[in-house]
């Protein structure tokens, strides 16, 4: 027997015990291919398409996102156009308490300045014959007042009289409403101060609750200007109504009415 022979039948006859076959896996299965259906180019486009138009409204979101504090402020500027936060009223810097001042009521009881403290004052100086610019301000420091609506009640409007002349009678119906008083013109220098090249009389003047002189209004108030000193005292105790609470003015009645 050729060498060749033998080593084929030893080999043949060793294989079984030298390689044990494996088990044959029951989930092994003979690899199959499958062939799918590729896209047609219509659909394929459709896909990109949306896609597209998809990714151009995501950036136009951001890109809108981005500008919109820019398009506020156009709009606002352009179309709303807010009113500029400057006061038509001057303000008083430093600020005047009322002085210790007795005044006067046209019955003739004596009072203090200090007794009209609690409510915001709309303040007038004429003296007691009351020419036109003196009834002009009567008439509007009225309708300003009223003009306030509900807050009317925190405003008092008072004529300073500085002389011991007599008001008209014809004028009086017209004050049941003001708080008018007779006060030294001296005493009343030295508190209020006119703007330059006017007298005290040709100005309103504003006191706050707390007593302290802190506007002055513009020289010779007509109707058309009176709007914008409405504007400033509405203003005014919208940004008070935290502190300048309901039930202040009845404090301050009392001394109104002492003076009265």
């Amino acid at each position: 027997m050729s060498g060749s022979k033998l080593l084929d039948d030893s080999f043949t006859r060793a294989a079984p015990d030298a390689y044990p076959q494996r088990a044959t896996d029951p989930g092994d299965q003979p690899l199959g291919l499958t062939v799918h259906t590729l896209p047609s180019p219509a659909r394929a486009m459709d896909a990109e398409v949306r896609r597209t138009g998809s990714g151009r409204w995501k950036m136009l979101a951001v890109l809108l996102v981005c500008a919109a504090p820019v398009l506020a402020s156009y709009f606002t500027f352009y179309v709303i156009r807010p009113e500029g936060r400057r006061n038509f009223g001057e303000l008083i810097d430093p600020q005047r308490p009322l002085p210790e001042q007795n005044v006067l009521s046209l019955s003739g009881q004596t009072s203090s300045l200090q007794a009209l403290k609690g409510q915001w004052l709309l303040l007038s100086v004429a003296n007691a014959a009351c020419d036109e610019l003196c009834g002009r301000h009567l008439y509007l420091q009225r309708q300003l007042r009223e003009g306030l609506g509900k807050d009317k009640d925190r405003v008092d409007w008072v004529w300073l009289i500085p002389d011991a002349g007599p008001v008209p009678d014809q004028l009086l119906p017209a004050l049941k409403d003001a708080t008018v008083l007779r006060v030294d013109r001296q005493a009343l220098s030295d508190w209020l101060a006119p703007a330059g090249g006017h007298q005290l009389a040709e100005h309103l003047y504003l006191v706050d609750p707390l007593g302290n002189w802190m506007m002055r209004f513009p020289a010779n108030l007509d109707l058309a200007s009176a709007a914008k000193v409405k504007r400033d005292l509405t203003r005014l105790l919208r940004a008070s109504n935290s502190w300048d609470k309901p039930g202040r003015a009845i404090v301050a009645e009392v001394g109104v009415d002492d003076a009265r």
